[in-house]
């Protein structure tokens, strides 16, 4: 369900909103900047659908194993 909302906001950031994001696509823009901080689900669920995704789970292993290399163990 979406709900309707009317806030107030500076001239030059409206002015930038429609300039940047463009007229249809302001609320949404507005929804994805926020939902991360006010709508977090459970993280467990959030850990299982990242895992769902095969090439970001490729990355982030080739990225945490190039870390490897980079331990100093002479310390």
């Amino acid at each position: 369900m979406a709900r309707k909302l009317t806030i107030l906001i500076d001239d030059a950031v409206y002015e930038g909103l429609h300039r940047v994001v463009g007229r249809g696509s302001i609320s949404k823009f507005i929804e994805d900047l926020a939902r991360p901080h006010v709508a977090q689900r459970e993280l467990s669920a959030q850990y299982r659908e990242a895992a769902r995704d095969g090439a970001r789970e490729r990355e982030a292993r080739k990225w945490t194993e190039g870390l490897a290399g980079d331990v100093d163990e002479t310390r």
